[in-house]
């Protein structure tokens, strides 16, 4: 069976949030369309890219990779990248990793769009 990846993507009534929800895995095979769209997303002064992880199955370094490129792209247009996600796999990878502490980590996609309360590495 080949990984597979849907994203859903809403654009918010204010023009300037996008929200992707990724469904199966972020990985080798299909992280380049994901890091295409969000760098696209990102373009734009002042974007918010809520990418909710929170049905996805499976991220490897390459999903990793997709998402620190958008946020950098992101963070030099005065823009942000927010990741939703919950608790278990995914969670502990980015808690390893550092990247709780790099990355805008929520634990809902409420939090994430009212810049609530954050994860962190601690």
């Amino acid at each position: 069976m080949q990984d597979s990846l849907s994203i859903d993507l809403t654009t918010l009534e204010d023009g300037r949030t996008q929200v992707f929800a990724l469904h199966g895995s972020l990985d080798i095979a299909t992280s380049p369309s994901l890091r295409a769209a969000l760098l696209e997303a990102a373009e734009g002064p002042g974007q918010i890219l809520v990418v909710d992880l929170t049905q996805l199955e499976f991220l490897d370094s390459t999903g990793l990779g997709a998402l620190i490129g958008a946020h950098r792209r992101a963070t030099e247009r005065n823009g942000a990248v927010r990741l939703v996600v919950k608790e278990g796999q995914i969670l502990r990878l980015l808690r390893i990793t550092g990247l709780l502490d790099v990355l805008q980590v929520y634990p809902s996609m409420d939090d994430a769009l009212a810049e609530g309360a954050r994860l962190s590495g601690l």
